[in-house]
């Protein structure tokens, strides 16, 4: 009996988004199918369990093999053995290096080490998160600050070029190799209701305003290391709380702009003082590796914690602050103005950013 058949043959490799993603989250293949089984897809492609193993296991083999250009993602592009669209690739690379927030906010901070690597264990149970994804989400953190590490010029650029990424994913990648170059206290529980996206905001406003990179585009190690330059200049602002005459003066320009426009007018009046001096030790002390690693807990306990139990609120904060800032350049003695604006530009930002619930 003739029977005719119509065959066609390509060579474009097949790859179901769904279950990459089952991949990347560490399923089994087993565990995948059931998934699948249970997403109704027997029913949808009309066909049997049988078949859906096999699929599943043939996609886990072709992710398997993809994995190593993967890890340099500008080789994938460039080989023959995967006929892979454009369009395609980019979604692999997207994926293949986005990571979960709650497993990035436990290591944000730590040495990208072996030492972190033997708590995976922990942190995915404490996340949610499978072991296989923990160590592949922690050894692409370490990928990107090694290769990043060597490299001249902007730390997001360098980032976005040799991993192929978003311009929002590459810059939390800069944020994380930022953060573990480093070692900023994350893990206290005064700072566990900041979110890694808290972080990595801050973290684009520092490297954008303190490093040397946001002066001179093209030294070594630009975005992640703090213009040490600055930081000694910033000792200069202590005359703000320690010449009484300047203090006097600067709470009376603040006091004076704020009277009549916030319900929290008498406690910013009493405790003027005190916050500056918060403000202004922080940013004395910078020139010490232990106090820019507790530059976030200081934030929070010299400045955040006083105020939120007064009870201000978003706008009060971004009132004071404003006035706080500008008073500066109105003081006659006072001479710092630049890098006063350098410091307070960014230390505005990160508070805004850090004061809610």
């Amino acid at each position: 009996m003739a029977v005719e058949l119509d065959v066609f043959v390509g060579n474009t490799t097949i790859m179901d988004e769904e279950v990459y993603q089952l991949w990347l989250d560490g399923y089994t293949v087993n565990d995948a199918v059931k998934v699948r089984m249970e997403g109704g897809v027997l029913e949808e492609c009309e066909t049997t369990a049988d078949v859906l193993l096999s699929d599943t296991m043939d996609q886990y083999r072709t992710f398997q093999m993809c994995e190593r250009l993967l890890h340099s993602p500008g080789k994938l592009a460039n080989q023959l053995i995967f006929q892979i669209p454009p369009h395609r690739q980019a979604v692999l690379i997207e994926r293949y290096y986005a990571f979960d927030d709650a497993f990035v906010r436990e290591v944000l901070g730590k040495k990208l080490s072996k030492g972190t690597k033997k708590d995976l264990d922990d942190i995915g149970a404490k996340t949610n998160v499978t072991l296989k994804s923990c160590r592949r989400q922690f050894d692409n953190f370490k990928r990107v600050f090694k290769v990043v590490e060597e490299l001249k010029g902007p730390l997001v650029e360098n980032i976005r070029q040799h991993f192929l990424l978003s311009d929002k994913l590459a810059r939390d990648y800069a944020a994380i190799v930022f953060f573990a170059n480093n070692r900023f206290e994350t893990g206290k529980r005064k700072l566990q209701y900041l979110t890694f996206q808290d972080f990595a905001f801050c973290a684009g406003q520092l490297i954008n305003n303190w490093t040397v990179g946001a002066v001179d585009n093209m030294v070594e190690d630009m975005d992640v290391d703090l213009d040490k330059e600055f930081l000694q200049e910033l000792k200069e602002l202590k005359i703000l709380i320690s010449d009484k005459d300047l203090l006097d003066q600067h709470k009376s320009l603040v006091c004076t702009a704020l009277r009549g426009k916030t319900k929290a007018f008498n406690e910013m009046e009493a405790n003027f003082k005190n916050l500056s001096r918060g403000l202004v030790n922080i940013a004395a002390k910078l020139t010490n590796t232990k106090d820019v690693r507790d530059f976030f807990i200081d934030l929070v306990e010299k400045f955040i914690e006083p105020c939120r139990s007064d009870r201000w609120t978003a706008a009060d904060m971004r009132l004071y602050l404003t006035h706080y800032s500008n008073s500066a350049h109105i003081l006659d003695t006072f001479k710092h103005q630049v890098v006063w604006d350098r410091y307070m530009n960014v230390i505005k930002s990160c508070i805004f950013k850090m004061y809610h619930d």
